[in-house]
């Protein structure tokens, strides 16, 4: 389920940027400005897509820490469940061991 959102957002993303440099150069080829005018349009164009790019990546690396924060109170809340498992495990190969033993 993580991987169809963490995909549907990279999608988006790329969905957006195309539409970004897209829709840019369309503007720009059909513009009745002076070159001036154009730089000054391009760069605000450029800032306006950093900024939301910087608040995307913002957004990511937030979810991204929340998730590994999530994992490591699980696995801290399950440790004692996970040892015990282990150990019944061990316990277990080692009855099985002494059974062939006695067999053999």
């Amino acid at each position: 389920m993580a991987d169809e959102q963490s995909n549907g957002l990279g999608r988006a993303f790329l969905a957006f940027t195309l539409g970004a440099v897209l829709g840019g150069g369309l503007a720009l080829l059909t513009a009745s400005r002076s070159g001036p005018e154009n730089r000054q349009k391009i760069h605000d164009m450029v800032d306006e897509t950093r900024g939301k790019l910087n608040d995307m990546t913002e957004e990511a690396e937030n979810r991204i820490k929340k998730a590994i924060q999530d994992s490591r109170d699980l696995l801290a809340e399950n440790a004692d469940l996970v040892k015990a498992a282990v150990k019944a495990g061990k316990e277990a190969v080692a009855a099985e061991k002494a059974k062939h033993e006695k067999s053999a």
